[in-house]
């Protein structure tokens, strides 16, 4: 895991002044001083010029946030180091904000075009691929499904996002050990392209077939908020199982226009001159550690952040949806989520929130994989650049990545009526297993409240909680 010449952990000596220094036309260009920082304190230079810029955006003050815009260009590129990538793809998605302003030059340099569906696949399977993440979630849910359905003769599992065979063709495999035989096993998978269902059924009914087991596949062709459970075709006698991955927080965006009825007040942030009075701490840090512990402790969550159940109660489309669910009385249900806070109504906690997110996610490719990797660049470009793009730069119901935490999705899924089921320690030794045996070193698995959450070093990325529907006297 050593990381490449560059890397950008951080000292703060020759940047010591810097965040008093004013983003104005006043600095000149092409401002020669950024080009002689080394790769350390380059990396805290791009920190600071990131959040001005974003303040700067958030502020409306179009051309500071220019002048920000071509400082940064001088130092960030999707070829460098970690905060090199990083500010390349920030930058993309301030910029794009900016341009949105004026609609018709937006749409004349982002023309509309057909997704290759065969490039969404290769970028979600190259993500699999290059990181443990999922691979983590399969395992960990495939087992709480294993001991919730077992006895069962007949199961049904509705995967809200049916896309990988790797994780029931891992289920299968297992069931065709039971004790007892297998059950008859029907899965419904939910996508909304057709040619990914066809390829998840082709696989699985294979794998069916070759260990003997009973198995049925019902593809439904549908976005998940156009969903109608209907078509779900759950049948009495069925002991039920939903896995959701990576899905819920798409919901989110049908309810943004009520949350901003509410708060209409919480586009700006009060707090984004805090920006001028963040400390440099003379003490050699990594990039993580500062992000860490300056950048988020200098800006105050918005109000939607709170955990309230007023705040969550202004998500009609969410807890329609969780009610729908607990209607079908699932006997388990497995979440996973990402685990921060991108849904908040300020630019600049989505800003800060996001960078600490994708900057643990960039550094797990950089002490991995090396910079020159076709498939590191695609996964950055077309996976976290996009998403990174739609948090900073959508407002609306076009913004679709609206992660948040564990705390808050325990509250929602509460309020709908379901009750936490402790994940095993069986499932946290298999999950602490797998990464053993394949040298994923730097990843960790933490409990916390019966739920795990899956971490990059300390940094915690990902969550998966279990639940069952509770019964209403």
């Amino acid at each position: 895991m050593a990381q490449e010449e560059g890397s950008s952990s951080v000292t703060s000596s020759p940047l010591q002044f810097l965040p008093w220094m004013p983003l104005s036309p006043g600095m000149g260009s092409p401002y020669p001083w950024l080009r002689e920082l080394k790769s350390e304190d380059r990396g805290l230079c791009l920190i600071h010029l990131l959040l001005a810029c974003a303040n700067h955006v958030a502020a409306g003050s179009i051309e500071n946030a220019n002048i920000g815009l071509e400082q940064i260009s001088h130092l960030a590129s999707p070829d460098g180091d970690t905060m090199q990538r990083i500010a390349a793809y920030f930058t993309a998605g301030l910029a794009d904000r900016i341009l949105k302003g004026w609609p018709g030059l937006h749409k004349a340099l982002n023309p509309k075009q057909a997704s290759l569906i065969s490039e969404e696949i290769l970028v979600q399977r190259l993500f699999f691929e290059l990181f443990p993440f999922l691979k983590l979630s399969y395992v960990i849910t495939n087992q709480a499904i294993i001991e919730a359905m077992e006895g069962e003769k007949m199961v049904h599992i509705i995967d809200l996002n049916s896309s990988e065979p790797a994780q029931w063709i891992n289920l299968l495999q297992t069931l065709s050990a039971r004790p007892e035989g297998p059950p008859h096993l029907r899965i419904t998978g939910i996508h909304e392209q057709k040619e990914v269902l066809e390829q998840m059924a082709l696989r699985l009914t294979e794998e069916a077939e070759k260990l003997d087991i009973p198995f049925q596949f019902n593809p439904i062709v549908s976005k998940l908020e156009n969903l109608d459970l209907e078509n779900l075709r759950v049948k009495t006698g069925e002991a039920l199982a939903i896995s959701s991955v990576l899905q819920l927080h798409t919901l989110l965006a049908m309810d943004d226009e009520m949350h901003r009825r509410n708060s209409p007040s919480g586009s700006k942030n009060p707090n984004s001159n805090h920006f001028q009075r963040v400390q440099i701490n003379q003490n050699r840090r990594t990039l993580g550690d500062w992000l860490e512990r300056d950048v988020v402790n200098a800006y105050s969550s918005s109000p939607d952040s709170a955990l309230s159940p007023l705040s969550l109660a202004a998500s009609p489309k969410m807890g329609s949806f969780l009610n729908a669910l607990r209607s079908l009385s699932p006997k388990l249900m497995v979440i996973t989520e990402q685990e921060s806070n991108h849904n908040g109504f300020a630019l600049m906690e989505r800003v800060t929130e996001a960078l600490n997110f994708y900057a643990a996610l960039f550094d797990c490719l950089e002490s991995t994989v090396s910079r020159v990797s076709l498939e590191r660049h695609k996964v950055e470009k077309m996976l976290f650049g996009e998403e990174i793009k739609n948090i900073i730069a959508c407002e609306g119901t076009d913004r679709k990545e609206r992660h948040e935490k564990l705390e808050k999705w325990m509250l929602r899924l509460e309020l709908a009526g379901f009750g936490t089921i402790p994940l095993s320690y069986h499932g946290r030794l298999q999950a602490n297993r797998f990464l053993q045996s394949y040298g994923y070193d730097g990843y960790k698995i933490k409990e916390d409240n019966g739920c795990l959450i899956i971490c990059w070093q300390d940094r915690p990325l990902f969550s998966v909680s279990a639940w069952k529907f509770r019964r209403y006297d």
